[in-house]
């Protein structure tokens, strides 16, 4: 004999917000973790810490322009300038983005639900390019501010600041896709950490070391391509050609001709497809 019981569930009757949603709130949900808000104080202390560093540099050339009325930094360089604490920044916090979900194996459950590889990817890379276009623009926004209200000699740099921030949400994109394939690898944090940091450190002494040695045997404009290697000066390289910058390298010498803008695309597409690779062969265990 069987028996019906009223164990009170209720068919869901309130807004349903769809995929889109879904994918938004998994980006809001990673772009906080990369700072970590919602987390342990331990957790915020190494991103805003850099945030902080990368601003000092600024206040410093807001008040060199008010005295002397002289700019000792460019918007264009400023991310090369920079880049060590950039690189940090990815490296640290690159994990934290993709290793939990690695770890606790949990990308089940999220596939579960109407999300897609690809919508869960997209959702992951675009909280690390916001998290890091913010490390890189705030403070070139605050120079820029500066530079307003000392009312320096000469005409505003506006050309040059709104091309910065072109080129400081392209490098925030390649940075992201590559060090987030890289921290993919691994579901350790520690592991992840040392691999994006090892090929920041490797991409910065190769290039010059390429260029130098070819340099030496004669070949200057072959030996201008080691730069390409690390992704700081490829970006520079790509807003030398399409804004007609200042270069921030030795001799001042980058490849002629759209070379970046061609490198630069490949680049993304190949860590997109390695990261989307990694989580399907996850989802599949």
């Amino acid at each position: 004999m069987s028996e019906i019981y009223d164990i009170g569930y209720r068919h869901y009757d309130g807004p349903r917000l769809g995929r889109s949603h879904t994918t938004l709130a998994l980006g809001v949900h990673s772009l906080r973790g990369v700072f970590g808000l919602g987390r342990p104080a331990r957790s915020k202390i190494m991103p805003f810490s850099l945030a902080a560093i990368m601003m000092m540099p600024v206040v410093v050339a807001i008040a060199v322009m008010s005295l002397t009325q002289q700019r000792i930094l460019d918007y264009s360089g400023y991310a090369v300038v920079m880049q060590a604490v950039v690189a940090i920044f990815l490296a640290s916090q690159a994990p934290t983005v993709v290793a939990p979900d690695l770890r606790h194996r949990v990308l089940p459950l999220y596939l579960s639900r109407p999300v897609t590889i690809t919508e869960y990817v997209g959702a992951k890379v675009a909280a690390m390019t916001v998290a890091l276009f913010l490390l890189l623009a705030v403070p070139l926004t605050v120079m820029f501010l500066g530079d307003l209200l000392v009312d320096m000699p000469g005409p505003t740099p506006t050309g040059e600041y709104l091309g910065a921030l072109v080129s400081a949400a392209v490098l925030a994109l390649l940075l992201s896709t590559v060090g987030l394939a890289l921290a993919a690898l691994t579901p350790r944090r520690g592991l992840g950490v040392a691999s994006v940091i090892t090929v920041y450190l490797l991409s910065t002494g190769a290039a010059p070391m390429f260029y130098a040695a070819l340099y030496e045997a004669g070949y200057r404009s072959v030996g201008a391509w080691g730069w390409l290697i690390n992704p700081f000066w490829l970006i520079d390289a790509l807003q030398v050609w399409l804004f007609g910058s200042v270069a921030h390298v030795p001799d001042g010498l980058y490849p002629s001709g759209p070379a970046p803008l061609l490198i630069v695309p490949a680049l993304i597409a190949a860590a997109v497809a390695v990261l989307s690779a990694r989580y399907r062969k996850a989802a599949s265990q």
